[in-house]
């Protein structure tokens, strides 16, 4: 978006993430109507990837950098400091090419799967991801203290209580009316559980190994959060 629309801003997301999820809706919705669309017709893993790669355009694949840089550092840091001196370096190693190819591979054979049962199907839970996992996201985001005294997410701010409460109340409500349009109310309660205890463990997984969350740990567990509610759906659709 152009500058002028930000001047005499702070640059801090503190009050912003509220509108995490509703944006991660919009950010969504062209490759779902994409992968509705071209589901009907064409094959439905080819589509699914389509709208992935349409996805990763719009966020020029924001997430899925943090969640490489995230891997390397945490599976190859020998300590807290080696694994943030991984995750500053621009280089990306093994443990971050798989888990990206495994980023991909997992949410394009489940939106396959779930595009072959119904495409709307499809194109909710691509919905419902989007939002949640970002809800997520500021979860992880507020429960961590910066593990750096410098860097983007201290640049940023933390959220805000209220702000991450309305956050979480609208991801959850978003996610809830979208699954359970078609999965019905308890498949989506069951869902949002599974997705919400993803981003927990992995909370608790950085907490233990940096003491505290960075950028790319935030964007991390948007990628972790989306694919295991994916995932979760394709495998009880």
């Amino acid at each position: 978006m152009p500058d002028r629309f930000f001047l005499g801003q702070s640059g801090s997301f503190s009050r912003a993430v509220r509108a995490f999820p509703l944006a991660g809706v919009l950010i969504a919705l062209v490759p779902a109507l994409v992968l509705y669309m071209l589901s009907q017709t064409g094959d439905a893993l080819v589509t699914s990837m389509i709208a992935l790669s349409l996805m990763v355009l719009l966020t020029g694949a924001l997430h899925e950098d943090g969640l490489a840089d995230a891997a390397d550092g945490l599976g190859g840091g020998r300590d807290r400091e080696h694994a943030l001196a991984i995750m500053k370096d621009s280089r990306i190693g093994s443990y971050g090419v798989v888990a990206m190819l495994l980023s991909f591979l997992l949410r394009a054979a489940s939106l396959a799967a779930l595009a072959r049962f119904d495409s709307s199907l499809a194109a909710v839970s691509m919905l419902a991801a989007a939002c949640l996992s970002r809800s997520v996201m500021i979860w992880h985001w507020s429960a961590l203290p910066p593990a750096r005294t410098n860097g983007v997410a201290v640049a940023i701010g933390a959220p805000e209580r209220g702000s991450r409460n309305l956050a979480l109340l609208i991801g959850g409500v978003m996610g809830l009316i979208f699954i359970a349009s078609h999965l019905g109310i308890p498949v989506a309660i069951f869902a949002i559980l599974v997705c919400a205890a993803a981003g927990q463990f992995f909370t608790a997984f950085v907490r233990r190994k940096l003491g505290g969350h960075t950028g790319d740990t935030i964007g991390a567990t948007q990628q972790v959060s989306e694919i295991v509610l994916l995932s979760t759906l394709a495998l009880i659709a």
